[in-house]
């Protein structure tokens, strides 16, 4: 059966500037990336706060794919805006512009009907907002899956406050230059190591076009990305690779290592339609069957068979 997630993050407007075009005050923000990603396997509830700019007819839009959009406050005043370019080989992001505006202020409450989800994803925002999320959720008696993603602003601020929330999370998303930061690992497995033993059961580090490795006590597995010939813009592509990777869990049944990998497969073939479109158009037009397809090359690409070792 399938369970509801609930997505905590950052709901904006984005301007974006790469060089294979732009997008002027796109929907954006991490739990709108993370929650479309999510929706093609599991029903969503998203929870963030918007300004009266933000676009009412794509609040229906995502209700329409399964997203519970009832714990979106809209607020007086402009919602979140970020404006930013990105360098030729897209792997460096200059912010221009950023306006907290009403996310400033954000103090996210999960309605009542929601905190027996099963499923949180506690999507890039103040480690202390998301204790408090986690707080109100009511602990399911099996199944339940609980994860996180930071970044490296939170991390140099607020270290201690990601520190107290691993020991309950199932799993923390973080990518190669945050894990070294946060750790003071240069080594990504030492420092996946480290996060390990401070309690959290699986640590996913992001490798943006390198791919993505899992750890957990059950060992190490890698996958590269999906090769593109056509990548347009980086913006949320690890937001959505968080999103599909909940929502694959959600749908899977018992959550086990088999099902982390196929999980971590998923989140990196939604994500390469994410990058392929400017904003969350990658997302926002892309069909299930698209994704199953897709899925099923990208197995194909990775596969190899058993080889027989020959001499030692």
């Amino acid at each position: 059966m399938k369970e509801n997630i609930i997505v905590v993050g950052s709901v904006a407007l984005d301007s974006i500037t790469t060089p294979f075009g732009k997008i002027d005050r796109g929907v954006g923000g991490s739990s709108v990336y993370s929650s479309l990603a999510a929706s093609f396997f599991s029903p969503v509830a998203i929870i963030g706060v918007v300004g009266a700019d933000f676009p009412e007819d794509f609040l229906k839009k995502m209700n329409k794919k399964g997203i519970n959009t009832d714990g979106i406050k809209r607020e007086p005043g402009k919602t979140f805006f970020w404006r930013g370019k990105y360098s030729w080989d897209l792997s460096t992001a200059i912010s221009l512009d950023t306006q907290l505006n009403v996310f400033e202020k954000f103090d996210p409450s999960v309605p009542e009907a929601l905190r027996g989800s099963k499923h949180l994803f506690l999507a890039n925002i103040d480690p202390v907002l998301q204790k408090k999320v986690l707080k109100q959720m009511k602990s399911p008696k099996s199944g339940g899956y609980k994860a996180l993603d930071t970044m490296n602003f939170w991390i140099e601020s607020k270290k201690k406050h990601i520190g107290d929330l691993l020991p309950g999370l199932d799993a923390i998303l973080i990518n190669e230059a945050e894990i070294r930061q946060y750790t003071g690992e240069h080594n990504i497995i030492k420092a996946a190591r480290q996060l390990l033993k401070k309690g959290v059961k699986t640590v996913v580090v992001k490798k943006g076009e390198y791919g993505v490795g899992c750890f957990s006590k059950k060992g190490m597995f890698f996958l590269p990305a999906y090769p593109l010939e056509d990548a347009v813009d980086p913006t949320g592509a690890g937001d959505s690779f968080a999103g599909a990777f909940m929502g694959y869990l959600a749908s899977s049944g018992k959550i086990t290592w088999s099902s982390i990998k196929k999980a971590a497969a998923y989140g990196t073939v939604i994500s390469s339609f994410t990058v392929s479109g400017f904003g969350v158009k990658g997302l926002m037009d892309l069909k299930k069957s698209e994704v199953d397809k897709r899925y099923r090359e990208f197995v194909r690409l990775v596969h190899f068979e058993k080889v027989k070792i020959i001499g030692g």
